[in-house]
């Protein structure tokens, strides 16, 4: 009988013969396009190129398996974790809400437009960061004119709270409870007291009673939903800086937070809080018998 070939002579013979070097902290998706309008080839086939069943490089960039990373790292000549770094894989679990479906910023310093075509960078897509990962700039709206953010006294905090949020996204490191779960809370809505005299439901959140000049500030549009949980830059700024406060107090913090609801929000909210005083509890008594 024939022998049949091996799994690495099947790779070996998909491997392209010019591979382009990967921007610092491109997307996968815009990678593989770079090759693909070299090769004079549609992306998606560039794409299947190396994994026939792969569906669209939207699905690509977020969930690839380990077999599929390996497949691809053969075909690209290249090492496995560099494509799986720019990928969102390694994404934590509670933080995948916050990754847009296109990008949202832009850093003037490390995104050069002389680059053509122009690459996509993973940090475009994260919905915690304010600043770039590579050099520190501020981030710029993707689209349309930036606008100033009113938080600037919050700045200090708000860096706190993206270390946090970045910390649980990017390494699965969390303090007390996940610091995504403390922005989700921080998002709902609130009954303020004493209630003023035009009230509207959807301008007010939790994060209001942490930071006041929330309130005088927003927009309907701009606000998120479970659709769209996603901040504009210039609101961001508060937000993270919420998140940095509220883990800085603690537990407690959260217990005090209930009183700014009602009804059936209230109860949700209480829910959640039950169940991380739960967790924190566990894990401290956890923490306790280890030094014993």
């Amino acid at each position: 009988m024939p022998r049949q070939p091996s799994r690495d002579a099947a790779t070996s013979s998909r491997q392209l013969p010019v591979r382009l070097a990967p921007h610092p902290n491109e997307l996968l998706s815009s990678w593989i396009g770079r090759h693909a309008e070299f090769y004079a080839v549609p992306p998606l086939a560039m794409l299947r190129h190396g994994l026939p069943e792969a569906s669209s490089l939207h699905a690509a960039d977020r969930s690839l398996n380990g077999d599929q990373v390996i497949r691809l790292a053969g075909v690209f000549s290249t090492e496995p974790a560099v494509v799986r770094r720019m990928t969102f894989s390694n994404i934590a679990p509670s933080s995948r809400r916050l990754i847009a479906a296109r990008p949202l910023q832009f850093c003037s310093a490390c995104h050069p437009g002389e680059h053509e075509p122009r690459p996509l960078l993973r940090s475009q897509f994260l919905g915690w960061r304010i600043t770039c990962p590579l050099c520190g700039d501020l981030f710029r709206r993707a689209r349309g004119h930036d606008r100033p953010s009113p938080f600037d006294r919050h700045h200090g905090a708000a860096l706190v709270g993206e270390r946090l949020l970045d910390d649980e996204a990017e390494r699965g490191l969390r303090t007390w409870t996940s610091p995504a779960e403390i922005a989700r809370l921080l998002l709902m809505r609130r009954v303020p007291r004493p209630l003023p005299r035009e009230y509207e439901p959807w301008r007010f959140r939790v994060l209001g009673a942490i930071i006041p000049d929330l309130d005088e500030v927003v927009e309907r549009r701009s606000l998120p939903t479970p659709a769209n949980p996603l901040l504009p830059l210039h609101l961001r700024r508060a937000l993270l800086a919420g998140v940095a406060i509220v883990e800085r107090a603690g537990p407690e913090m959260l217990e005090m937070l209930r009183g700014q609801m009602m009804g059936q929000n209230q109860a949700r909210f209480s829910s959640a809080v039950s169940e991380i005083m739960t967790h924190t509890c566990r894990s401290m008594a956890s923490s306790q018998l280890q030094l014993i």
